[in-house]
């Protein structure tokens, strides 16, 4: 059962700048996590597995995403701290899961974020434990990166519904054009990560390539 991970490191240099967990933390930390499948038969209700199922059935990548995924030659384990009441998260933890199927070196396990809040606050965005927070590690559990917790289309999508047509958002795409511009996003941070993790000389020397 995935629980509370606390996320320990020695104190941080910088005076209130807190500590960094180590890998040794996210190491245990993606050991707790659950799978896709698990985290929701763990987490939602049966409405909410209906609409994750249902987004899940929407998303078709196609024959470059997954050619560009196929190319993956390092593991990347990815948390994702999630809600499954989010609508946020059943618009996008899908995508990821089918990322995953494409090639195995894709590592997603989940945490729910109400039952980890020192993990939310760890990957806090503006001051806020939002969801979804994707933090990418390397194969030796060191920490890369982490996004979240909407992509830029999303952002811009939002920004001309809310703030008015002074605000300069560029165009704005239908929802079917939204979903696909978000898959590509999300794709486009999944393949730098991946290019980070391939020409990571420490990496390479370990890899011999």
């Amino acid at each position: 059962m995935a629980g509370t991970v606390p996320l320990t490191a020695p104190s941080h240099p910088i005076a209130g700048a807190g500590a960094p967990p180590t890998a040794e933390a996210w190491a245990a930390a993606f050991a707790a996590a659950l799978p896709y499948a698990t985290f929701l038969e763990r987490h939602a209700n049966p409405d909410q597995r209906g609409r994750w199922e249902a987004f899940h059935q929407q998303v078709s990548l196609s024959p470059a995403h997954q050619q560009v995924l196929a190319g993956f030659v390092r593991k990347m384990p990815v948390l994702v701290l999630a809600g499954a009441w989010c609508g946020d998260c059943v618009n996008q933890c899908p995508i990821f899961d089918h990322f995953e199927r494409v090639n195995p070196r894709i590592r997603m396990r989940y945490f729910d974020r109400d039952a980890n809040p020192d993990l939310g606050g760890a990957l806090s965005v503006c001051g806020g434990a939002r969801v979804p927070v994707l933090l990418f590690l390397s194969e030796d559990n060191h920490q890369i990166c982490f996004y979240g917790d909407r992509t830029l289309a999303k952002y811009r999508a939002m920004a001309a519904s809310q703030l008015g047509p002074a605000c300069p958002t560029g165009v704005v795409a239908d929802p079917q054009e939204l979903q696909g511009a978000v898959i590509q996003e999300w794709l486009n941070e999944f393949e730098r990560v991946h290019l980070i993790l391939r020409l990571s000389g420490r990496l390479r020397q370990a890899h011999g390539d």
